[in-house]
C-alpha cells in the first residue's frame, strides 16, 4: 500500500453500493446535499461502484428508496439523515422491516465513536444489518458524522461484505 493512497483497500471489487439520504429540505431543493458526495468517495476509495445518492424526505420515502435500491442487490446501502428524535426522523423505522439480522455492534461502535466527539451522537437511533446479502446501515445526517462513521466502517467493511457473500454460498 502506498503511502499516497492510504486508504485504499484493493482495486474494484465489481461490489455495487447504493446510498439515501433522508433530507427534505434537500429533497426540495432548499440546500445542496453535503453527506453524499463523502459517501460516494468512501465507498469509491474501498473498491465499491456506488450508484447515484437518492436524496428523498424523511419518512416513507426513505424506505421506498431502500426497496427500489434492493431489487439492485448492492453489496451495501448506506444511509445519511432522519436518525435524531424529531418527529420526520423516520430513517430507522423504514430500515428495521427490511432487516433480515441486526448487526448491534456496528451501532454499539458507531455511537461510541460519535459520543466520544459530540454526547448528542448517543441520541441517534440508527440501525445496522444484513437485508439477505446486502448490508444496510443508517448513518447521521451531517457530513461530520458520516466521517465518524465512515471511520468505524473503515477495517471491517470488507470482511463483512465476504462473510454476508460467503453466507449465501457464492
Amino acid at each position: 500500500m502506498s503511502s499516497t493512497e492510504p486508504h485504499r483497500h484493493g482495486e474494484a471489487t465489481g461490489r455495487k453500493a447504493g446510498i439515501v439520504i433522508a433530507s427534505t429540505r434537500a429533497a426540495a431543493g432548499v440546500y445542496e446535499d453535503l453527506t453524499g458526495p463523502v459517501i460516494v468517495d468512501w465507498l469509491t476509495e474501498h473498491g465499491f461502484e456506488p450508484f447515484p445518492a437518492l436524496v428523498v424526505p424523511d419518512g416513507e420515502p426513505v424506505g421506498a428508496a431502500l426497496r427500489a435500491l434492493l431489487t439492485q442487490h448492492p453489496a451495501v446501502i448506506i444511509t445519511s439523515g432522519g436518525t435524531g428524535l424529531s418527529p420526520t426522523d423516520a430513517t430507522p423505522e423504514q430500515t428495521l422491516p427490511l432487516l433480515d439480522r441486526e448487526i448491534p455492534g456496528i451501532m454499539e461502535g458507531l455511537r461510541s465513536a460519535g459520543t466520544a466527539k459530540t454526547p448528542t451522537a448517543m441520541l441517534s437511533r440508527g440501525h445496522a444489518g444484513a437485508a439477505g446479502s446486502t448490508f444496510i446501515v443508517n448513518l447521521p445526517g451531517s457530513p461530520k458524522g458520516v466521517m465518524d462513521g465512515l471511520g468505524v466502517l473503515d477495517p471491517i467493511i470488507g470482511h463483512l461484505c465476504d462473510q454476508l457473500e460467503g453466507s449465501h454460498g457464492h
